[in-house]
């Protein structure tokens, strides 16, 4: 459940503050720059949720795609953003520079805040990554994890 929404300013993040009431569906097991790995043991879940296919780095382009998150309502709602850039960087989880273009995720959050790492990135039908870092110095953009990274770090979990 949200609990506020703190609008993010340049030179001050916002965040998104909230709680979870759910049952659990199984266990962390690795946190790593590139995002949080489990075992799912709870497998009513599957039935639940859409399957979507996810993309290789190489398939990414720069151009309209969408973020999902949950602001309101207790439900994952897709917004506007744009890839403005898609990187070959060293460094495992800033891979896309994005812009949020979503007038109403602007209106309600002034952007990237604190509380959406870990919001999936699709592009053309496919998941393509998720966001790991807003900028300090124009929330409206930040940095994005290609979900082609996530999966090699989930490959060897220990």
């Amino acid at each position: 459940k949200i609990i506020s929404i703190n609008k993010a300013s340049a030179g001050a993040p916002g965040d998104i503050r909230g709680t979870i009431y759910k049952d659990v569906y199984g266990q962390i097991r690795k946190n790593t720059i590139n995002g949080i790995y489990g075992n799912l043991e709870n497998t009513e879940i599957l039935n639940q949720k859409n399957v979507i296919k996810a993309a290789y780095k190489n398939e990414i382009k720069t151009g309209d795609a969408k973020i999902y998150c949950t602001l309101e309502d207790n439900e994952s709602k897709a917004y506007d953003i744009e890839i403005k850039n898609v990187l070959d960087t060293v460094s495992t989880n800033k891979n896309m520079i994005i812009e949020v273009t979503d007038k109403k995720l602007l209106e309600k959050t002034g952007g990237i805040v604190q509380g959406m790492s870990g919001s999936p990135i699709v592009q053309d039908g496919k998941l393509i990554g998720a966001v790991t870092h807003v900028f300090l110095n124009d929330p409206t953009k930040g940095y994005a994890v290609f979900i082609e990274n996530m999966i090699q770090d989930m490959m060897i979990m220990e």
